[in-house]
């Protein structure tokens, strides 16, 4: 055997050595740098591959960092941070492809921002990175220092790296379910020892999660009219759930089976109310080129909700008021009286009797939705129910985006000692925010108060304390017409997307009072 084909065959029993060597570790611990230190250890070694690093995303930021190393001192491990596009390092890392410098001193975008030139030896070093990629994604970097005068082929070690770097991908990829799977089990365990100590929690009523006192009072009163037809006024801040308790009533009801429902008063253009609310014949206006039913003749037997009530035009509560008196109604452009069958479920964030005193709400209408009003508890009024709402809220948003995640106990705190301003509503938001932010398989408290602090500019402010209302009166209050400026007015259209009810309601202006400024500074 010539001495050529004997080194060959040296270096090739090194690769197996080297191979089997790795392989073996992947079974002997679940510690991924005991592992990969090990594997690093045996590169150097026996293929003369030094310096090696492992290269992973430092948590919470867009850089890298050495997290894995062999031959490296800890100060050479603390100064490898990289930002991808960056050196040798970052460009490989961004692009996802293997990167190969043959002279250190020769490339300019090597940075010996590890290892300093004086600390290598002092012949030609050449540099390898091969990037970690995951199903597309690029995890990290593997990366080693080589002498580039050496018997070895260059391509002996670029092959012998991909498998290293496949390797090591495995042993991240593992590592991470590990993690995920012990995060998920630690939190069932928090979960069951939760029950365990305060009693197993009532499944939800249809679908409304709680067990405190003001929200059973509230559940009483739905239980308690579910089987009449009687009008019921839902009161309460925006983001409590008047639209869930609206369902449950419906559910509740004998007219469970037919149509529900929901209409948003704030969201309909004024001049589309009466079509809208009670449909129009084909040729009632231009575009009618076919009758359509409104949404009280989409709801006969059933339910219709119609939301945030007070925000409905003076001029469409008329109409609406003798709709709801004589159960008939008479679409635009027709003439002939349909009768109608639906039980009325008005939910309102307003105090209706401050608006009635403004002259922005009719006394005669308020009297007929104000039959059975059941006013829902603000999330600050039910805290007991946060933790059972956190658990059933975040079950549902990781059912919906195919995720495992859980909360560490001091996010669960954390959530808990916030004061939701916004209800119900925003907790929501803020937990489909965090899972779907998630860096691990538990929430950290860390990410509750980043999620938390991104929402303060948003929250609404308090709610100012109630004091009782005026007596009612049917003179409206007087303003003269030059009680608003031009700015102002537009200023209010602005903030309600062209919707003058509520922008005259902004101003405390009837909506007449409001169309005649607006005719006389000729705003269109």
């Amino acid at each position: 055997m010539t001495e050529s084909a004997s080194t060959t065959e040296h270096l090739h029993a090194e690769e197996l050595l080297v191979i089997r060597e790795s392989t073996r570790l992947l079974g002997k611990s679940l510690e991924p740098g005991l592992v990969i230190r090990e594997i690093l250890h045996l590169i150097s070694e026996f293929l003369g591959l030094n310096r090696g690093r492992v290269v992973l995303r430092k948590a919470g930021t867009p850089d890298y960092e050495i997290r894995y190393a062999y031959g490296l001192t800890n100060e050479e491990i603390a100064r490898g941070v990289y930002q991808p596009g960056h050196g040798v390092t970052g460009r490989a890392l961004q692009s996802g492809e293997t990167a190969i410098v043959q002279d250190i001193d020769r490339d300019p975008h090597y940075l010996a921002r590890a290892v300093e030139r004086k600390h290598l030896p002092s012949e030609t070093v050449s540099f390898i990175a091969l990037p970690l990629r995951s199903d597309g994604e690029v995890l990290g970097l593997l990366g080693v220092h080589r002498i580039r005068g050496r018997a070895r082929a260059l391509a002996d070690d670029l092959r012998i790296l991909e498998i290293i770097a496949t390797l090591i991908t495995q042993i991240l990829r593992l590592n991470s379910r590990v993690a995920q799977q012990t995060a998920r089990l630690e939190n069932e365990n928090r979960e069951l020892k939760w029950v365990l100590e305060h009693g197993a929690p009532q499944p939800a009523t249809l679908g409304i999660v709680g067990e405190s006192t003001a929200l059973r009072h509230a559940l009483r009163q739905i239980e308690q009219v579910s089987a009449t037809d009687v009008t019921v006024l839902l009161l309460g801040e925006s983001g409590t759930g008047k639209e869930l308790f609206a369902r449950a009533l419906h559910l509740s009801s004998p007219r469970r089976d037919a149509p529900f429902i929901k209409v948003n008063c704030g969201a309909i253009p004024e001049n589309l109310f009466e079509s809208e609310l009670f449909g129009y014949e084909k040729g009632a206006f231009t575009g009618a080129v076919a009758a359509r039913a409104g949404y009280f003749e989409q709801a006969d037997g059933g339910t219709l909700f119609l939301d945030e009530i007070g925000d409905l035009p003076l001029a469409m509560q008329v109409k609406l008021l003798r709709v709801l008196q004589e159960m008939t109604l008479q679409r635009v452009g027709g003439r002939r009286e349909t009768p109608i069958n639906v039980r009325i479920v008005a939910a309102t964030n307003l105090d209706l009797q401050q608006q009635v005193s403004a002259g922005r709400f009719r006394l005669d209408l308020y009297y007929r939705l104000n039959i059975i009003p059941i006013r829902l508890p603000a999330l600050r009024e039910r805290r007991e129910d946060i933790r059972p709402l956190v658990r059933h809220l975040l079950n549902l948003i990781c059912q919906g985006y195919q995720r495992n995640v859980g909360l560490t106990p001091e996010a669960m705190e954390a959530l808990v000692a916030q004061p939701w301003p916004g209800n119900i509503r925003q907790l929501s938001n803020v937990l489909e925010r965090l899972v779907l932010l998630a860096e691990g398989a538990a929430i950290s408290a860390r990410e509750v108060e980043h999620v938390i602090r991104g929402e303060a500019a948003a929250e609404p402010q308090a709610p100012l304390p109630y004091s009782p209302p005026p007596p009612v009166s049917s003179v409206r209050p007087y303003l003269p017409a030059a009680s608003h400026d031009r700015q102002q007015i537009e200023q209010a259209l602005a903030q309600t997307q062209g919707n003058k009810s509520r922008a005259a309601q902004m101003l405390g202006l009837t909506l007449r009072q409001f169309n005649y400024r607006m005719q006389r500074m000729g705003i269109v």
